[in-house]
């Protein structure tokens, strides 16, 4: 299949390292810049994935890790559906600044290609919306996000597409699922950001 020429749309694909992402999200947090820019790109991705998320999550009280939380949009949309209880990590301190108060219980800034320093089995559910595309975060922090998440707790993520089998994550995706690290509940392809044709894997899975 051609590869979707997505780097003229979005800039961001382009970065490859992580100090390259950092400083491009910094400056594009500025202003309001970002959030004004997921709306005129309608993206989707925060919203769809929570829309699957809540059909398993039950319980409102859990505990939920956004890892890449960006300037907040998970977190409202969780909280739109009563979920009270998310902490939000992500590369950016220029976004993290802009997130509304009191939204997420706390917010650190880290990045996701390193260890995550939280204790085994702390949250009820990890969600990554966003993060796991071109020079981003990847695919190890999945064993990060079993790791820190409870047994029988979920994992909701979602993967653009373009480097769904360019940075291995359909290998690991099933290498997690031979090992009994977690099992398959929802894995389907979302519209993510529809006006620049792009697409992205959503997946749901429940730690073993």
């Amino acid at each position: 299949m051609a590869q979707k020429d997505v780097g003229n749309k979005v800039p961001i694909y382009k970065l490859k390292t992580t100090h390259e992402v950092m400083k491009y999200y910094d400056e594009w947090g500025k202003g309001n810049k970002y959030n004004k820019d997921m709306v005129d790109w309608n993206y989707t991705g925060p919203k769809e994935t929570v829309e699957v998320f809540k059909k398993y999550a039950l319980n409102k009280d859990m505990t939920i890790f956004d890892a890449g939380c960006g300037s907040g949009l998970v977190g409202l949309e969780l909280k739109k559906f009563g979920f009270k209880h998310f902490h939000g990590a992500d590369l950016s301190q220029k976004l993290l600044d802009t997130i509304p108060k009191n939204l997420y219980q706390k917010l650190i800034k880290i990045d996701l290609n390193k260890p995550i320093n939280i204790n085994n089995n702390f949250f009820d559910a990890t969600m990554c919306v966003g993060t796991f595309t071109f020079g981003h975060v990847k695919p190890q922090a999945l064993d990060e996000f079993i790791r820190i998440t409870k047994s029988n707790g979920l994992i909701c993520f979602t993967i653009n597409e373009g480097i769904y089998e360019e940075y291995g994550f359909d290998k690991k995706i099933e290498t997690l699922k031979k090992y009994n690290k977690w099992e398959e509940i929802e894995f389907f392809k979302s519209d993510y950001i529809a006006s620049k044709d792009v697409n992205a894997w959503l997946g749901l899975y429940k730690v073993s």
